[in-house]
């Protein structure tokens, strides 16, 4: 689209996200509605404590830490303590705007953010300008302050100016004006003379920097060729973040960037559909509508999830979004309302859902429980089967794919096996976030190589990174009784001996489900050690002929041949992604004697 035909779409007046008038309205007829105070109380408590701290600084001791060691936790521990204020206080003074310490609180809070050196996360500044030492001024020269805009610079930015929008009646005069000076000298006048690599990223990235962006400048730029210059760059970087998808909608980084990134495309295809009087509407777009329902899709009971990458095995979901989106699609599931993240669950404190969370929440929608059936996403080789029988719910999850995915673990071949909300043959998901992480030591995380995955290791060696590690799919069925998936994993080792490895799934729904996993080798020479690896959580584990019995709230047999195979347990200690030290378990079966063509077969059956 040509800037001429955008331009024209564009509307002066229309009604945006909310209006002042239309706050107090919203507010009058739901501060008695009992369905809203659940969300309410938990913002109202969180308010008074936050009230009872001073608002801590981030100086420059917190700031150099990520440059000196790679830690990224102190200074965003501050960073979004600073954000929970501004989120907590700006939603108070929209429910009571009588209350004059809030404004007063929102008000410092908005002072010390516009007073920050930079509105980025020090761990996404390495070669960014205010990391930068060199000395170049002159009296000489006028110039655009340069700066970085990483997801959280635009993030603040938005924040910023729908805070604005939603309470320039109530805020200072001065307040408003560093708002307005903030967000254009840091992002909107950045954005408009400097090309950044996020436009041309087909990941989370590119869907909430851009988003962000053109939200922020929806809200504050009033002149509608300026407006223009802006948001035919925004568009282009929404398209980006499309094309990272498969036609199949999946996301491959996993539900919690679902929720991240395609939330925050959500939210400023809203804006620009009311700014544009409905004529430029992303939502029509039939990948986006793919994309929206890969929600129902990966949950797999109540609040387990399918958590390929950098995904936590359970998650919680923005009601606002949700509903949201089933009013945009017929066919979008709305989940149970139990299942709704709590004020506190975003350690980041993000402003946009969490305010979503309020005004798109709609009691009058009816909710049920996620659908059964199975799923097969033949782009991006995903198979999901979720079945109920008169014993509960019981789930399989397999993948193939290629090893260079977006937040990419190496995983081609790795499954998931739960029963009544319980996992068994579980996913690890994401660790701590540091420098190391996203380097060349990524793979050596626990939760990142294969070794942290229900795969083989042959040779003592373990999957490869890379896009030319993947897999190609052999056999797909879906039944009523039975379902197979098979994949060849071969292209996941660099093996030189291995010739082939077959991988079959056979999920056989009974009343009590039973998966039979067999792996075929072929080798050009006797292997030297093949390692059947199985990741679970630390369960009571039972030795017995021939078998093995995890036990927690339920039981799964594991049944293997003794003589082919020994099994060894070990424990498996990793730092999640919130910093908290997880044990599990790692089931080793070792093939006794690999020769040059040889089958494993193991056999799970729930009790």
């Amino acid at each position: 689209m040509n800037s001429a035909d955008l331009s024209r779409l564009l509307v002066s007046e229309s009604p945006l996200f909310l209006e002042i008038d239309s706050k107090y309205k919203w507010w009058t007829n739901t501060r008695t509605d009992p369905e809203y105070q659940v969300h309410l109380d938990e913002i109202r408590v969180e308010a008074k404590r936050l009230l009872q701290e001073e608002d801590q600084e981030l100086t420059y001791s917190l700031f150099k830490i990520f440059a000196e060691n790679g830690s990224r936790v102190e200074f965003e521990k501050v960073y979004f303590k600073k954000r929970r204020r501004l989120t907590t206080f700006a939603i108070m003074i929209f429910l009571e705007p009588e209350n004059k310490r809030y404004v007063t609180a929102l008000e410092n809070t908005i002072w010390s953010i516009c007073n920050e050196y930079t509105w980025c996360l020090p761990a996404h500044l390495t070669d960014g300008p205010e990391a930068s030492t060199e000395l170049n001024y002159t009296l000489k020269e006028t110039s655009v302050k340069r700066c970085s805009i990483d997801l959280f610079a635009a993030e603040t930015a938005f924040s910023l100016a729908e805070i604005l929008q939603l309470n320039k009646n109530t805020l200072d005069p001065l307040i408003c004006k560093r708002i307005y000076e903030e967000v254009f000298t840091r992002v909107l006048i950045p954005f408009k003379t400097t090309k950044y690599k996020w436009e041309n990223e087909t990941h989370n990235w590119a869907a909430v920097c851009a988003g962000s962006v053109g939200s922020a400048a929806i809200y504050l730029i009033h002149d509608l060729q300026e407006l223009t210059v802006i948001l035919e760059r925004i568009l282009p970087a929404m398209s980006s973040y499309l094309s990272g998808f498969n036609p199949d909608g999946i996301c491959l980084e996993g539900y919690g960037y679902w929720q991240y990134g395609f939330g925050y495309f959500v939210y400023f295809a809203d804006l620009l559909k009311k700014r544009t009087a409905g004529q430029l509407d992303l939502f029509k777009n039939e990948k986006v509508h793919e994309i929206a329902l890969f929600q129902q899709k990966c949950f797999l009971d109540e609040n387990l999830v399918v958590n390929f990458s950098d995904a936590s095995p359970t998650a919680t979901i923005f009601l606002g979004l949700s509903h949201y989106l089933s009013k945009e699609y017929p066919d979008f599931d709305i989940p149970k309302k139990h299942l709704r993240a709590k004020y506190t669950d975003d350690h980041c404190s993000r402003w946009a859902p969490a305010i979503r969370n309020i005004i798109w929440f709609d009691d009058s929608l009816p909710d049920k429980s996620w659908r059964t059936g199975t799923i097969y996403s033949k782009d991006s080789q995903w198979f999901i089967s979720k079945y109920q029988s008169t014993f509960g719910n019981f789930s399989f999850a397999a993948k193939g794919g290629h090893n260079d995915e977006p937040h990419n673990h190496n995983d081609i071949g790795h499954f998931i096996l739960q029963a009544n909300n319980e996992v068994f043959l579980k996913d690890l998901g994401c660790g701590l976030y540091n420098k190391e992480y996203f380097g060349e030591k990524r793979y050596t995380f626990l939760c990142n190589g294969s070794q942290g995955h229900s795969v083989p290791s042959i040779n003592h060696q373990f999957q490869n990174e890379g896009f030319l590690s993947h897999a190609r799919v052999i056999q797909v069925d879906v039944g009523d009784e039975v379902e197979i998936f098979e994949i060849d994993i071969t292209r996941a080792y660099e093996i030189e001996p291995l010739q082939t490895l077959l991988r079959k799934f056979s999920w056989i729904k009974k009343a009590q489900p039973k998966l039979i996993l067999e792996d075929f080798y072929t080798f050009t020479d006797q292997p030297i050690s093949v390692i059947e690896r199985l990741i679970t959580p630390a369960f009571a584990i039972t030795e017995e002929e021939d078998e093995v019995i995890l036990e927690g709230k339920q039981r799964l047999r594991i049944l293997y041949d003794r003589s082919q195979l020994y099994l060894e347990v070990k424990k498996l200690s990793f730092i999640n992604h919130f910093g908290e030290v997880e044990e599990n378990f790692a089931l080793d079966f070792t093939v006794l004697a690999p020769v040059k063509e040889f089958k494993v077969q193991l056999a799970f059956q729930f009790e």
